[in-house]
């Protein structure tokens, strides 16, 4: 694998991006490296309560704030998410449709019906309820019943709906979190990071646009009962359209919001707190103190050279690449935090190379945050060399790789 430091220029006040020279991982003598300590907390930092938080950036994933967000933890109807998209991507890949209905069992009537005394959207024993009605059951009133209702209907029980949970999160990129059921009602096999969930809520904004607007909505009504939304960022005037909350007692309260402003959509997660204000007070705490302190800023424009990679056996020694469109990135309005940019492939690459040929990733960091990653292309094509060109590329190859060997030994 290859690296390549970028110099992205100053931002006002901003701290200046460090440099660091190809295929070198550490970057110890410059300030600001990767290596250095972990900041003490700043001042300006907003001053919430919940052991375990995170606010990010919804258009690139950047992180603005963490607390401890890759402890695995109990995540309590925040898990529905997890079920929400699962449903969404069968909607998606055709598998099932809106106007399918699906039969309330006995056991989800029981277990997340009027008799459990649990969130539930009140879906009558023995009767079909479509696909469409337990979405908003679930969503908007958190229904527990709805839940058990999917899990029944599409994989027979809520154990092997728990398998294909953690199955699908594996797929989207969830490395840690784990699924025993449905709707997150205490289980040892349930178990979530922060981080993990603010992943999941992006990946359902951005994914199914259509569907996540269901989060939004404020009441819905079924079997004759009215229920509000139980999300309280939806009533502060802060932009917000999204998306859960959540709350046993093993968890504590818990919330997953988005909110837009001017353009920008932050994602927040809370967990672990002691009530409900505290859940909903800091969840807008850290929206509002991301929207008032945080802007994005263009590093290079569409179609701009961002670097070159290297390749083997063609008519030119390098490529330049481009990403697949312009890119930004959050940074603090006020200046301050050191940006680090890195090309990372596999390299050198084997020509001929096409034109938008896949290379690599552009990472970027703010301090120790990664707050960008996006793919790299061949921003032009290089045919095969000449014979010539490709024997000297191959006695080139082979000096470097003596000469790393060398040093491995040393």
């Amino acid at each position: 694998m290859r690296l390549q430091a970028l110099r992205i220029g100053r931002w006002g006040r901003a701290a200046a991006v460090a440099v660091v020279a190809a295929v070198v991982v550490a970057a110890a003598t410059v300030p600001g490296a990767l290596a250095q300590k972990k900041e003490a907390p700043k001042k300006d930092e907003p001053q919430i309560s919940a052991p375990h938080a995170i606010l990010i950036d919804a258009e690139n994933g950047g992180v603005l704030y963490e607390r401890d967000p890759d402890k695995l933890i109990f995540p309590a109807s925040l898990a529905k998410l997890m079920t929400a998209e699962y449903i969404f991507h069968q909607l998606k890949q055709g598998r099932i449709k809106l106007t399918d209905e699906y039969t309330v069992s006995e056991n989800a009537w029981r277990k997340g019906g009027a008799p459990s005394h649990g969130s539930t959207m009140f879906a009558a024993i023995h009767s079909r309820v479509s696909v469409d009605a337990l979405l908003h059951g679930m969503i908007i009133q958190s229904a527990n019943d709805a839940c058990i209702v999917f899990a029944e209907a599409l994989a027979g029980n809520e154990a092997e709906f728990g398998v294909r949970l953690t199955k699908r999160a594996r797929e989207i990129g969830l490395a840690k979190s784990t699924f025993a059921n449905s709707n997150g009602l205490p289980d040892p096999g349930t178990q979530v990071t922060t981080r993990e969930l603010a992943m999941l809520a992006r990946h359902i904004i951005l994914d199914y646009p259509d569907f996540y607007k269901l989060f939004g909505e404020r009441e819905f009504t079924w079997n004759k009962i009215r229920q509000l939304n139980r999300n309280p960022l939806l009533s502060m005037d802060i932009g917000a359209d999204g998306l859960k909350t959540g709350f046993t007692k093993e968890a504590g309260y818990g919330l997953v919001g988005s909110a837009v402003r001017n353009g920008l959509r932050l994602i927040v997660v809370v967990n672990g707190l002691k009530t409900s204000k505290d859940r909903a007070d800091d969840a807008k705490k850290l929206l509002e103190w991301g929207f008032r302190n945080f802007e994005q800023r263009v590093l290079f424009a569409e179609g701009q050279t961002i670097g070159n990679a290297k390749v083997f056996g063609g008519a030119n020694g390098r490529v330049p690449l481009v990403a697949n469109g312009q890119v930004r990135v959050m940074v603090p309005k006020a200046g301050g935090d050191k940006l680090i940019a890195r090309i990372i492939y596999t390299g050198p690459v084997a020509a001929p190379v096409a034109a938008g040929q896949p290379i690599g990733n552009l990472k970027v960091w703010r301090n120790d945050n990664v707050i960008l990653t996006t793919p790299l292309k061949a921003a032009e094509s290089v045919p095969v060399g000449t014979l010539s060109q490709r024997a000297f590329d191959a006695v080139t190859e082979m000096v470097i790789a003596l000469f790393r060997a060398g040093a491995e030994r040393l």
